[in-house]
């Protein structure tokens, strides 16, 4: 048996095609089914079966389409209620593909009808397990997704299937999760890229504390979430529309001035320093990097009109391509090119881009210097600038009121947030700092300006 991983890191997520004899198996699969289509093709197998560990809430499933596409069983568990044909699986279930077996355990504790899907050879020995928001590396997935009314019970039943997982499997068994490589989905930060029962049992807080202790750390651990994750539970249970990744239609410069004129969703694309460096005026920046889809997806007004701004044609196709990931499957446009290329009115816009041992100087200049702290709550607990605003970008949109008018310096813990916060308050005429730069960093982060993490902030 082969086990090929697809990684899908703007999510933080893995899907998996398990394959033998020519026949295939996969696990959790994301929207864009041509990576695993291609996989498939260069394996040389055929997919009999497409299983789900879950109704997903941070994407939206490729698994429905992938398995009409090829005429595949579409596996989903038992308890979910769907509006569309599926194989439901039960505790207990095995499911055959090939010499391959799948026998279904019901983990609730991410969601109410999660199952993880023990895969075993023809011979009856276990060769993984496949643990989709349950046993992650170290961690567990939170418990928080379907409302605060269930948060307490999900997280009880993550902590005794967990428990079942590491007495029901042998030491051995390589774990195969779904969730739990950057992804929000994971109640408490993961750790590495690979494991097995027997090291989970060393290191899992859910298998190395009591019931009630796990319980308190893993709701102490619950920080806020994309906004977006309330869509994705939907969407996955009524059955996603086949994805469409074609190329957007594009849009001229005139045609982007009226749009950002109108204060309409313009997102250029390109590097922070690069769009501080010269922008077109109302447009906001999310760098196509690995947090792009997590902070768009966060911030964008669902439904609105939505134009991509890219330096190159290739850049605006993996952002559709990220995008349709999470269901902003129609946008209005994109523009390929640089701004003085794009401009169709006054001059580009700019800000100045800094660093903390910048901020240093400047706040040592100006006690009363205006700082905006972009971070998360839970970061911001550990520490901050003094006297910094604390305003989470997720939040600045409903608070651009409480940011200062005139200059204001912008951090967060590496610089990409800060870049987001910064071309907002620009399009809002504040004039803002980007302080580019890593928070942890101890030789050009908090400490430079007075302050490590954990250092009680103003």
């Amino acid at each position: 048996m082969q086990i090929d991983i697809i990684e899908t890191t703007s999510l933080g997520d893995r899907s998996y095609l398990v394959s033998a004899e020519g026949v295939a198996v996969v696990v959790d699969p994301q929207r864009d089914i041509d990576r695993v289509l291609g996989l498939a093709a260069d394996r040389g197998v055929r997919i009999t079966t497409v299983v789900e560990t879950h109704l997903h809430n941070d994407y939206v499933t490729g698994g429905l389409e992938l398995a009409r596409t090829v005429g595949a069983d579409y596996v989903v568990p038992a308890g979910d209620t769907v509006q569309y044909a599926r194989v439901p699986a039960a505790d207990g279930d095995v499911i055959t593909a090939g010499p391959m077996r799948l026998e279904v355990l019901h983990t609730p504790g991410h969601t109410h009808h999660h199952v993880s899907y023990v895969l075993t050879d023809a011979a009856g020995e276990v060769q993984a397990v496949f643990t989709g928001g349950s046993m992650l590396y170290g961690a567990t997935g939170r418990t928080d997704l379907l409302g605060a009314e269930h948060t307490d019970t999900l997280t009880h039943a993550q902590y005794h299937s967990v428990r079942r997982l590491a007495a029901a499997l042998p030491e051995g068994t390589p774990v195969f999760p779904t969730h739990g490589f950057g992804s929000f989905c994971s109640a408490t930060p993961t750790s590495g890229t690979s494991s097995t029962v027997g090291e989970q049992v060393r290191v899992n807080p859910a298998l190395t504390q009591d019931e009630q202790a796990f319980v308190d750390q893993l709701l102490a651990g619950l920080g806020a979430y994309p906004a977006y994750y309330a869509r994705m539970g939907p969407l996955n249970a009524a059955g996603p529309e086949p994805v469409d990744l074609s190329a957007p239609r594009t849009v001229d410069g005139e045609e982007l001035a009226c749009r950002l004129t109108a204060g309409e969703w313009v997102v250029d694309l390109r590097a922070r320093t690069a769009f501080a460096a010269g922008h077109l005026p109302g447009a906001l920046n999310f760098e196509l990097s690995t947090n792009f889809l997590t902070y768009l997806g966060w911030l964008y007004d669902w439904g609105a009109p939505l134009t991509l701004i890219g330096e190159t044609a290739e850049h605006v196709a993996r952002a559709r391509r990220e995008l349709v990931r999470i269901g902003i499957d129609r946008l209005a446009g994109a523009a390929v090119g640089t701004p003085e290329e794009l401009a169709a009115g006054p001059s580009l816009g700019s800000y100045p881009v800094s660093d903390f041992p910048g901020l240093a100087q400047a706040m040592a200049a100006d006690p009363d210097l205006p700082v905006l702290d972009a971070r998360r709550d839970d970061e911001r607990a550990g520490g901050g600038v003094r006297g910094s605003l604390h305003v989470p970008v997720h939040e600045l949109s409903a608070r651009i009121d409480d940011v200062p008018s005139g200059e204001v310096w912008v951090y967060c813990g590496s610089g990409y947030r800060a870049s987001i916060a910064a071309s907002m308050l620009a399009r809002a005429g504040r004039r803002p700092v980007l302080v580019n730069g890593s928070y942890g960093d101890p030789d050009a982060g908090a400490a430079a300006v007075g302050l490590h993490s954990g250092s009680v902030a103003a």
